[in-house]
């Protein structure tokens, strides 16, 4: 199943280039009063309106994905974890770019741990990047991203797939500098999440997986999952030992090498297999 929140906040499955409104189902999500529940309320009763789902999609007209605005798929996540440096190459990269490392050791993450950004930065596809600072370097980082399906702490690395709702393509972008990663990476419009979250039953292994991104035609990065240093099993197991995982989690798993700057004017379009591809616009802020 493919979910997709399109245009203002409607639920959208989508089957090939055909998307269903189906946000009819929404109504059967629970009525929440202050203080909220922790988590994403339709991430976290996913199951239960997969039938309803499927019933409203039989009822409604397709139209096309290309004539929505496609919003992240996750609209309330708790928090945005990511994975610095979680493939070998983009540590060499790294290590060999002062404009990326700024004369700091570039370690990989079994040194640095994970870091947050910030839920504000969380935009769709077709939102766009809207690029501050623009007098320093703004990188693109395409990773696969999981979302959490259930609450957990300490979970067990042979469980902790069992933990994931589904999957979707990230853009983790970067302005570069001195300053910590959970600034320079929490910029509003910063956290791209999108087109749609793919559900894990979709998805048979996420650590063979390629994806790519591409700027304006030119292939940028082109990677497979298999080459993770921590595999997403691994991430959400040592995520866990820090914090508990709420539905709507986001763990952005780690950029491979290729990362390099954009500029307003820019098209980025990133693929990851079995997900699908989006395609995003660089604007200044």
């Amino acid at each position: 199943m493919r979910l997709c929140r399109f245009d203002n906040d409607r639920l959208g499955l989508v089957r090939g280039d055909r998307l269903y409104d189906v946000t009819s189902a929404t109504d059967l999500l629970p009525a929440y009063r202050w203080p909220l529940p922790a988590g994403d309320g339709l991430i976290a009763n996913l199951e239960r309106l997969r039938q309803p789902i499927e019933a409203a999609a039989a009822a409604a007209e397709p139209r096309a994905v290309s004539s929505v605005k496609l919003l992240s798929p996750v609209a309330n996540p708790g928090k945005i974890i990511g994975a610095p440096v979680n493939y070998k190459k983009h540590q060499a990269e790294a290590s060999a770019d002062r404009e990326i490392n700024f004369d700091a050791e570039i370690k990989t993450i079994d040194k640095y741990g994970l870091f947050l950004k910030a839920t504000s930065a969380l935009v769709g596809p077709g939102e766009g990047v809207a690029l501050r600072f623009t007098d320093r370097r703004n990188d693109h980082e395409v990773e696969l991203a999981a979302i959490i399906g259930k609450t957990g702490s300490a979970i067990a690395h042979d469980q902790a797939l069992d933990y994931v709702a589904g999957y979707a393509i990230g853009l983790d972008m970067t302005v570069r500098g001195p300053e910590d990663r959970s600034l320079r990476k929490s910029i509003d419009s910063y956290a791209v999440l999108g087109p749609w979250l793919v559900t894990a039953d979709e998805i048979d292994n996420p650590d063979n997986l390629d994806f790519d991104l591409r700027v304006n035609g030119e292939v940028r990065q082109s990677a497979n999952t298999a080459a993770l240093i921590f595999d997403v099993a691994k991430l959400i197991h040592y995520a866990s030992n820090f914090y508990t995982l709420q539905p709507g989690d986001v763990i952005m798993t780690g950029t491979p090498e290729g990362v390099g700057p954009v500029d307003p004017g820019d098209t980025m379009i990133a693929r990851v297999e079995g997900v699908g591809s989006m395609t995003v616009s660089v604007r200044a802020a």
